[in-house]
């Protein structure tokens, strides 16, 4: 019985001592997002379609590069999910159960952690040995291009220079400054892994999700856009929350649910 009881108090002790689970360990308010981030970081299949999109756009620059132009070449690209890899941003997110703040991102960046994409610095070097420059538009802000570029140079993208960074001031739409761009170059191709990255015709995406206009311009993909994978996050999920912004988790929830198509 002395033994027993013993054996019972060093449980207890050995109990008490163990570390305990982190607040949010289980917090499932982000979980919509694991599978798609698992993919993301994990899965060869993400690396093939970048080592595939930047091999068409070479071969696509290669193509233009020739051509008589009155203004200098460039070729416009995004950078979250386009040239930079943001995904354990979704991983904090999905830790924490938090869902994105400008805050939370704003933290994340100034951390200038973002790894390079495959084949996004190799590709922005092949398009200097070329002569075409590489502007990078982005609905950064402009208050975060100076830690973009840091992160930019240690990761050794070519044309990390403040003229050739068109983040944004106070306007998400991209096409005025795709507008300013075009004063000084001729776009010869846009790469994105938001159909809006492309061209203004995509932002009025309406119940149909946009996908009219994507078979409307169906022969500019691979031509002159080139599209990136990005499972976690994008314009196409207010067509899941009909456009409002809702907090309420479990209202989401039923909403991802109610988009899904099954037999």
């Amino acid at each position: 019985m002395r033994r027993a009881i013993i054996a019972l108090i060093a449980s207890i002790i050995v109990l008490g001592c163990a570390p305990q689970l982190k607040e949010n360990e289980y917090n499932m308010d982000q979980e919509n997002l694991t599978l798609a981030t698992i993919w993301y970081q994990s899965s060869p299949e993400v690396k093939a379609l970048y080592y595939q999109g930047f091999n068409i756009a070479k071969e696509r620059v290669v193509e233009y590069s020739k051509q008589k132009t009155d203004r200098p070449k460039a070729v416009v690209v995004d950078l979250d999910e386009t040239m930079i890899d943001n995904s354990p941003f979704q991983g904090k997110m999905i830790e924490t159960g938090k869902p994105f703040t400008p805050e939370m991102w704003g933290e994340w960046v100034a951390l200038e952690q973002a790894e390079a994409l495959p084949g996004a610095v190799e590709f922005t070097h092949f398009c200097q040995s070329v002569g075409v420059d590489v502007i990078y538009l982005s609905n950064r802000t402009v208050d975060e291009q100076d830690a973009t570029m840091r992160n930019m140079e240690k990761l050794g993208f070519a044309f990390v220079k403040p003229e050739n960074f068109f983040l944004k001031e106070s306007i998400s739409g991209k096409e005025p400054r795709r507008e300013a761009v075009s004063e000084k170059f001729d776009i010869i191709l846009l790469l994105g892994d938001n159909l809006n990255d492309f061209a203004e015709v995509f932002e009025n995406r309406t119940n149909s999700w946009g996908q009219p206009i994507v078979e409307e311009y169906r022969e500019e993909f691979g031509r002159r856009f080139i599209a990136f994978p990005n499972p976690m996050y994008g314009e196409w999920e207010k067509n899941i929350y009909n456009h409002e912004r809702i907090s309420d988790e479990e209202t989401r929830f039923k909403l991802r649910r109610r988009a899904i198509k099954a037999f």
